[in-house]
């Protein structure tokens, strides 16, 4: 085939081929546009359109530019394909709206360290790996799995700082090593390298408020330094007069100490052998504030900052006010005869925490690499000075302080009085904040024993399923009690608490298998109190532990929902957690009395009239079907109860409802938005 000029137009021609060769002699010619021969056209008379002389014509393979391009500019050909273009640039541009949209309505993504509870690791109770009957840092790295078995990322680890172990490590000799006790700066680099490598958080201690006696800062103030003479709060006196004024320490007596090389006492608001540094001194700002970056350079997570209110104390030195005007001044001696106008929460405490905030934000502009700050202040019933450490709407400050007040929780078997606890701090919050719980620690007796071991498992129920960050102290989570020591045996009444962690049946409870001595004594139901014979039993407290943290995780109306007061009585305490738009939702018994108790909640519309019992404490209880008019616990009990209605219980009820940023459930495809 091929193309013939003629008078006005181009027509085809044929040629007779021989039919073996036809097919091959057409490729060659698709191959080869040069045996296709166009002979030059002439120009068309005026008067005539281009375009006609080729409308006899069909578009066909292989034809030339110019054919193409006749046939592309008609009508036909062009409408469809602008259609087309300016649909794909409409998609686009909707799809570009609509992320653009998600994005904007999207609640912010919870943070790892409301993820996760926080487990409180005491470093000399936890595993003892050398066999000296201490813990140390490759004990906890042997023990990684059990926090995956748990489900726990967050990791807060108490002082392993060299000290000479006054107050077993909070007493630091220097911030930038390890103790020999614990191990060596390699053994926390390769911890905090298998934390990373399986998605765990490091929290450390710092204790920024004083040093050990030891400290080398210390030694030069007392011996007038000119660079360090002023590192810590001295005062003029003598080793014969009166202390300079009536201030007492934390554990007791005169908050001043006589130093005889330098000749002044020095202050000191814990033990003697810890002297409280000098944070008027912008020097010894700067060395904390290196400090800091040392270890976050280090790689770690976060920082519990311990004991800030003490940080500041007034220049003028003046006494105290004593609680009781009356009583002789000579007698003061506790730290509760005193209120602590003058040594502690002091005008700047604020400005100096919310630099190290600042801090700890730079290191945080690592992908995915936040660094959390929490602080520790013991403030009793003025809540209003801890909420002050959540910072203000315009400057950060802690992500939060800890929330201590569940450590009263065995001071009264009610459950008005958990209610009242649990709102004391969601009533002070301020809004938009995320909460946090603790029902125990290295300083307090333990919940099992102080509360009874038969409420271990609802006040676990409790921690797991309130709102915010729980913290867990080891042992928690399989019921651990205190330890019998004698003041004769041990320094302070604190170590009861402090006993070495039960992991298995085996010589000293498989805390150390290297020695029949420990540095404390293994508690003696371990036994039957362990970790590796409760991961046997599904009823077990560890098993429930494990269970609820893994409720807490996967399900949104735990983590982002609502939280609403139902109930509470002399036994029970209810509440519910639901997210608007989620078609579940889950109603909390929690029975703190001394004997059983059917809870009605008939006046409840929002609560369908049969529940069924996600858990029990009380295992035989699971899947029961009950009656909402008629919710039977036992003391020590409680329940979790899954259920789905159409009406949500938090628009009627705004007063009894909490939710630190809203959000809801769009079901249909899965997303949650602003709302």
């Amino acid at each position: 085939m091929r193309l013939k000029k003629r008078s006005g137009g181009v027509d085809l021609g044929e040629t007779t081929r021989n039919p073996w060769t036809q097919d091959h002699q057409e490729a060659a010619e698709k191959r080869d546009s040069a045996a296709v021969a166009v002979e030059p056209e002439p120009e068309p008379e005026p008067g005539t359109d281009r375009c006609e002389e080729y409308t006899q014509i069909k578009p066909y393979a292989g034809m030339p530019k110019e054919v193409l391009l006749l046939y592309s500019s008609q009508a036909r050909y062009r409408v469809p394909r602008e259609v087309l273009f300016w649909l794909t640039v409409a998609c686009t541009l909707t799809l570009l709206a609509l992320t653009a949209t998600v994005i904007a309505l999207s609640p912010r993504c919870l943070s790892w360290w409301q993820a996760s509870p926080v487990y409180q690791v005491y470093p000399r109770s936890f595993k003892d790996s050398d066999g000296d009957g201490v813990g140390d840092l490759t004990g906890i790295l042997e023990q990684l799995d059990h926090f995956q078995f748990l489900n726990i990322k967050s990791i807060w680890i108490s002082p392993f700082y060299r000290s000479p172990m006054k107050d077993f490590g909070y007493d630091v000799e220097d911030f930038r090593d390890i103790d020999p006790l614990f191990g060596t700066m390699r053994d926390f680099e390769e911890l905090l390298a298998e934390m990373h490598n399986k998605g765990m958080k490091l929290i450390m201690d710092f204790i920024p408020n004083h040093t050990s006696d030891r400290h080398r800062w210390f030694n030069l103030s007392r011996i007038r330094d000119p660079h360090y003479e002023d590192y810590y709060v001295w005062t003029d006196c003598s080793a014969t007069s009166p202390k300079p004024n009536n201030w007492v320490s934390v554990f007791g007596n005169s908050s001043w100490t006589y130093d005889a090389v330098r000749g002044q006492c020095y202050l000191h608001q814990f033990f003697k052998e810890q002297p409280d540094l000098n944070f008027r001194n912008p020097h010894v700002r700067q060395e904390m504030t290196d400090i800091i970056r040392f270890w976050l350079g280090k790689g770690v997570d976060g920082f519990r900052m311990d004991a800030v209110k003490h940080i500041l104390e007034a220049t003028h030195l003046r006494n105290e006010p004593q609680v009781d005007p009356n009583k002789p001044p000579e007698s003061i001696t506790s730290e509760w005869d005193l209120h602590h106008d003058y040594t502690t929460s002091q005008l700047g405490l604020h400005d100096l925490l919310r630099e190290w905030r600042a801090e700890m934000d730079v290191f945080s502009r690592e992908p995915s690499r936040y660094r959390f700050m929490v602080t520790e202040s013991y403030d009793y019933h003025e809540v209003d000075k801890t909420m002050m450490y959540y910072g203000t709407p315009l400057v950060k400050e802690s992500d939060f302080p800890f929330n201590f007040y569940l450590l009263d929780l065995p001071h009264n078997t009610s459950g008005m009085w958990v209610q009242h606890l649990v709102h004391l701090w969601m009533a002070n919050m301020p809004k938009g904040q995320w909460p946090n719980w603790v029902v125990g620690n290295h300083d307090k007796p333990r919940i099992a024993s102080s509360a009874g071991q038969a409420y271990s498992r609802v006040i676990n129920m409790l921690l797991l399923t309130l709102p915010g960050t729980p913290t867990t102290y080891y042992g928690e989570e399989i019921g651990m009690e205190n330890i019998n020591v004698t003041d004769k045996q041990y320094k302070l009444n604190t170590d009861i608490s402090r006993s070495p962690m039960q992991w298995s049946s085996n010589t000293n409870a498989g805390f150390s298998s290297k020695l029949n001595t420990t540095w404390l004594p293994v508690h003696p139901n371990y036994r039957n109190v362990n970790v590796e014979v409760q991961k046997q039993d599904e009823g077990s407290v560890l098993a429930q532990y494990r269970f609820l943290n893994t409720l807490r995780q996967t399900e949104l109306p735990f983590q982002r929902g609502w939280f609403c007061y139902i109930h509470a009585d002399a036994n029970v305490f209810s509440y519910l957690r639901e997210l608007d738009g989620h078609s579940k939702a889950f109603l909390m018994v929690l029975n703190f009395g001394k004997q059983s108790a059917i809870t009605d909640l008939s006046s409840v519309p929002e609560l369908p009239d049969q529940l069924k019992v996600l858990m029990s404490t009380n295992q035989v209880n699971n899947g029961m079907v009950l009656q909402r008019s008629r919710i039977l616990t036992e003391a020590g009990e409680g329940l979790v109860i899954q259920y789905s209605t159409p009406t949500r219980y938090n628009p009627n009820h705004p007063t009894q409802c909490y939710v630190s940023e809203k959000a809801c459930y769009l079901e249909a495809i899965d997303i949650l938005y602003k709302c």
